[in-house]
């Protein structure tokens, strides 16, 4: 048995590993010559503003009297601007928001294990191809393009760490010390000869990272007044910045301005998944070398009605992904493109001359297409080459710039589409692998159960078996080295062969379970197989439809009046019913509050307590407890009530306790040290359980552990009803049921047909329990 579990867990274990060679893997690829538009830029400098989780509807949605509460950006939209919504990916973090912002690609997924704090691997930016950058604002977001630049030209002034305090009561004072550090810096280049001779040279950026609106996201949600009142400081200091260029630059008329946001925010100050809330996020571009505010009067085509809700129907929208904003604000400073940039120029933005917009259109695609050559030599591969054949060479004067913009998109349309072929080159190879291996174990874990449990058992010959594995070995290596593939793909490749061997060496298992088969009912094998396939189609959709849930547990409620068993024990029955009910509103419920109710946590902790006294008092009428047994669980009882009296504590003062922490740490020990008798361990666990969750609560989720226990308590009880319906079991107290006792083997029952809807209804809590 010690063998069999260490040879399961090595291969889940390395199976497990197996995702970061299949999905987690680089995309970028390097070595590539950075391209730039040869033609002259529409300005010198450029702004970039990025308001650290403001949602879109946040800023363009009006006030009820009909203002704006960011007058200054409003005015720009309407005069001297154009704007749209940026769709940002997912994960909707800080970090991978800003390097699709400035380098113009999605984040590197293996940036996950960093906590999307760190360079997974270097990667090109619009910042690196500058001449100058100046970057003010948060220490997590700044130094990362620093990092990546080459040279010593990407200049960050960041505020001290312990500064981003999430709890803050004040954290628009984060974005008033950026506005402050950019005024002092104006005004020391005054004085200074040097630095005001790089700021009049061309291709320079200042970045401003704006943190205090996510702060004040995370700490009083989008809706309260101090995420509002920052999105209006946010404004005013706008303004002011942007006065203040135009006067250090005598209003050349060659300063451009990006105002943006790195990702949005939920209603109850989470960002991270994909919802609309987190993904839409405004743009606003103006200056030298971007269109003006441009009236529309016919319909935009846009379905999701935000432009009647923004009163906005009457100026054009141009939306882009968040990608595309790297393109063009190298566009209009006239900088190379970032080398890894997967964006496409939003030439709606511009306002140059056609041969401009061709010229710029065609670098950002020999850039892409730069790339998908580079990938492909990595890969040694060329199966895909001939849909690039026409585009290898450039082409200078086609007949229409309309046309060569046209040929351009396509280009970078099918150069994009082969480095997601190359990127996911290998993982279909590797996921049939992790496949085979998957269900060659499970295979394997359910042969040995029937082998042992069934009755069944068959010695066939293993030397057919042995020939066919090395036969298939040696073919996956060949290919493997003809692949020349890593040695971790060996390990995947290799590793389900001596699986599927066993599963061989055990078939004959199979053939005595087929055999055996006819005398098993028809109708009972057929309707478990459709309960079964049902049952398994209905996890797999909770995972997309979290209702389904409650179809499932409306499901299971049925079941001891379907099977007979209320006949035999209807209180437990009506018990089960009424527990799957009240279990299946949960997934019903929203995933996290929009509001913490106090009380709800309140109410789930006594009738923890309530439930628990009533127990051991039954139980101790029964069987008399131990000494040792009754302090353990008069002190688990305290300990919910003290967590209890801290939870009111932690909400009425906004302060962490540090008595919670201890107990919260300390009561996961003390089952260990519970009675080995069936129901007083489980107690234990279950409080034990509810002291640390009662603390990780915020409303009706509290009452989760409750219910779930309730259920989990008269599944036990109607299950032994069940076994001795069918005359496999003896009457036995459940209370009397030890853990400590030795088991005899030779008294374990064989299985039956009911044992798989067991394992299905235990595999269904554990869903449930995920979700």
């Amino acid at each position: 048995m010690i063998t069999f579990l260490l040879v399961g867990l090595t291969i889940h274990v390395v199976f497990f590993l197996s995702i970061f060679d299949i999905y987690f893997t680089s995309p970028l690829v390097h070595g590539m010559t950075p391209q730039a538009t040869p033609l002259a830029p529409p300005a010198s400098r450029l702004v970039l503003v990025v308001a650290d989780g403001l949602r879109a509807d946040s800023l363009f949605t009006l006030l009820p009297n009909g203002s704006s509460r960011a007058p200054f950006l409003r005015s720009v939209m309407e005069e001297r601007g154009t704007w749209g919504v940026s769709h940002t990916h997912v994960p909707t973090e800080s970090r991978p928001g800003h390097v699709a912002l400035i380098a113009g690609f999605y984040e590197d997924v293996s940036a996950v294990a960093k906590g999307w704090k760190e360079n997974p691997v270097e990667f090109d930016s619009v910042f690196n191809e500058t001449k100058h950058t100046w970057c003010w604002g948060s220490p997590d977001i700044l130094p990362m393009f620093a990092k990546g630049a080459s040279g010593d030209h990407v200049y960050t002034h960041t505020y001290p760490a312990e500064e981003e305090d999430f709890a803050s009561t004040d954290a628009s004072r984060l974005d008033t010390w950026v506005f402050t550090q950019v005024k002092s810096f104006f005004q020391s280049a005054k004085s200074n000869s040097s630095l005001r001779a790089s700021l009049l040279e061309g291709e320079n950026i200042f970045f401003l990272h704006l943190l205090g609106i996510d702060t004040n996201g995370h700490a009083h949600r989008p809706m309260s007044r101090e995420y509002l009142e920052n999105i209006g400081l946010v404004d005013s200091g706008v303004a002011e910045l942007v006065s203040m260029v135009e006067d250090f630059f005598g209003h050349d008329g060659r300063t451009a301005y990006v105002f943006t946001s790195d990702h949005g925010m939920t209603n109850w100050g989470s960002h991270g998944a994909g919802h609309p809330s987190e993904t839409l996020t405004p743009l606003v571009v103006w200056g030298a070398g971007v269109h003006n505010a441009h009236i529309v009067t016919e319909p935009q085509p846009f379905n999701d009605g935000y432009l009647q809700d923004w009163k906005l129907e009457h100026l054009r929208r141009v939306d882009v992904n968040q990608a595309d904003i790297a393109p063009l604000m190298a566009s209009l400073i006239g900088v190379p493109f970032p080398v890894n940039s997967v964006g496409v120029l939003p030439l709606l933005y511009l306002n140059n001359s056609d041969q401009f917009k061709a010229e710029s259109m065609y670098t950002n695609a020999i850039q892409v297409l730069e790339q998908y050559k580079m990938k492909m030599a990595q890969k040694k591969e060329t199966t895909l080459s001939f849909l690039f054949t026409p585009y290898h060479t450039p082409f200078h004067s086609p007949s229409s710039v309309y046309c060569q913009i046209s040929l351009c998109r396509s280009l970078i349309s099918s150069a994009l589409e082969g480095l997601v072929y190359y990127h996911t080159y290998d993982r279909f190879f590797l996921g049939c692998s992790v496949v085979l291996g998957f269900v060659g174990w499970t295979s394997y874990v359910v042969l040995v159960i029937l082998k042992t449990h069934a009755g069944l058992n068959r010695h066939p010959s293993l030397l057919q078996q042995v020939r066919v594995c090395i036969c298939v070995t040696v073919v996956i290596t060949v290919f493997l080295l003809i692949q020349r593939s890593p040695i971790t793909y060996y390990i995947y490749c290799l590793l389900p062969v001596p699986v599927w061997y066993s599963v061989l060496k055990e078939s004959g298992t199979l053939t005595d379970l087929v055999r055996s088969a006819p005398s098993l009912p028809l109708w009972k094998c057929f309707g478990y197989f459709v309960l079964v396939a049902f049952g398994i189609e209905l996890l797999v959709v909770s995972f997309f439809h979290r209702a389904m849930l409650t179809v499932g547990l409306a499901v299971l409620s049925l079941w001891p009046f379907l099977s007979g068993l209320f006949g035999k024990a209807k209180f437990r029955s009506l018990s089960w019913c009424l527990g799957c009910l009240c279990l299946a509103a949960f997934p019903l419920m929203p995933v996290v509050g929009r509001e913490p109710n106090i009380h709800l946590v309140t109410c789930a902790g006594l009738l923890t307590l309530f439930t628990s006294a009533c127990y051991l008092w039954s139980s101790g009428q029964r069987t008399p407890l131990h000494l040792s047994d009754r302090l353990q669980f008069v002190t688990q009882v305290t300990t919910v009530q003290v967590m209890l009296c801290v939870l009111v504590f932690v909400c009425k003062t906004q302060h962490t306790s540090p008595v919670s922490c201890l107990l919260s740490a300390s009561s996961m020990l003390v089952p260990l040290l519970s009675s080995t008798r069936l129901f007083h361990r489980l107690l234990s666990i279950f409080l034990s359980l509810t002291a640390t969750y009662l603390l990780l609560s915020t409303g009706s989720e509290a009452l989760f552990p409750p219910v779930l226990s309730w259920l989990m308590f008269v599944w036990i009880n109607i299950e032994q009803e069940a076994m001795l319906a069918q005359g496999v079991s003896s009457r036995q107290e459940l209370s009397t049921i030890d853990f400590s006792a030795n088991i005899d083997i030779t008294k374990i029952r064989q299985l039956k047909l009911d044992d798989i809807r067991r394992s299905y209804f235990f595999v269904s809590m554990l869903g449930y329990l995920q979700q």
